[in-house]
């Protein structure tokens, strides 16, 4: 939240230096910082108006203007570093420095490796990568010199690792943030169409703790990667991952094989993870399933415990 954030608390006279703030989140962070009297750069590539789209670097200076900030718009394609000078000389110029940068432009494509063209990774990598680099590197002398609590925001499309971002997407467009040309909702339209289930029941509550105790450390001493079918009121398909990276768990299927599959109530298993049920009973009194590696299920065990411990 804009409002929330302590970035964004108090701006009058703090100078923001916005990539693709033409439209969509990068505007609105630019509208939120000119109500608060800002400097805002909005430096984004749309300059003309587009024939389907509304909005340009021109007319979301006047709604900063209007909202009672101070804009200066700039014509910058992050891909192009002598854009990117140009517009950090005439915001140092303009404004006396720039307090904040953030690099709210992104692009990204939800194709199989097989079906993505070379044109789009090198749209994705020059943008997502060296373009936020580049702007990172040119404007850190000046954050450096601010005389306020100099700060970098960087944003990124709204992924996780829950395997349903990375399977299922061959034939799917280019999903592309504000800074390309795409409207704001058509975008939220499309990530909400391959967004993995959601809940804010128990279950979210419970794996919202499992992720919260999930490391590196816990993935190398685990190894194993875990489904969970749970039935009842908040029934549906869960997994855990702590086979690689630093884990991950979330509603979904497991992005292969499980090495363990669980079945029980959803009830239970809320119970099971908050330690008012002990697996071993659980499964003795048959409110536990288990398929699979009894050896992974016990470490599962002794996870589960270390959990409640530290809650104590």
């Amino acid at each position: 939240s804009l409002e929330s954030s302590g970035s964004f608390h108090k701006l009058a006279g703090c100078t923001l230096f916005i990539t693709g703030a033409s439209r969509g989140i990068g505007k609105a962070i630019a509208l939120k910082a000119a109500r608060d009297g800002a400097n805002v750069v909005i430096a984004a590539k749309t300059a003309d108006p587009h024939p389907k789209l509304p909005g340009t670097i021109y007319t979301a200076a006047q709604e900063v203007e209007a909202a009672g900030g101070k804009a200066l718009p700039c014509v910058v394609d992050i891909r192009d570093e002598q854009q990117i000078g140009d517009a950090v000389k005439k915001a140092v110029d303009t404004f006396g420095g720039i307090d904040i940068l953030v690099n709210n432009a992104s692009a990204i494509s939800l194709t199989g490796t097989l079906d993505t063209p070379t044109k789009k990774v090198d749209l994705m990598l020059g943008i997502n990568l060296r373009g936020t680099y580049l702007t990172s590197k040119l404007v850190l002398p000046h954050l450096l010199k601010s005389r306020g609590s100099p700060h970098i925001l960087n944003l990124s499309p709204p992924l996780n690792l829950n395997p349903v971002w990375f399977k299922n997407h061959t034939g799917h467009p280019l999903l592309p943030d504000f800074f390309l040309d795409e409207t704001p909702e058509s975008l939220v339209q499309k990530m909400e169409e391959h967004a993995p289930p959601t809940s804010s029941g128990p279950i979210e509550s419970t794996f919202d703790v499992i992720r919260a105790s999930i490391n590196e450390d816990v993935v190398k001493s685990t190894q194993g990667l875990y489904r969970f079918d749970l039935t009842g009121q908040h029934g549906g398909v869960w997994f855990l991952d702590l086979k690689s990276g630093s884990g991950s768990a979330g509603a979904g299927e497991p992005a292969s094989k499980a090495d363990v599959v669980m079945t029980m109530d959803s009830a239970d298993f809320t119970k099971m993870f908050s330690g008012r049920l002990k697996p071993t009973l659980a499964f003795m009194s048959g409110k536990l399933k288990i398929k699979g590696d009894m050896t992974l299920a016990i470490k599962l065990e002794k996870l589960m415990t270390r959990m409640n411990q530290a809650k104590l």
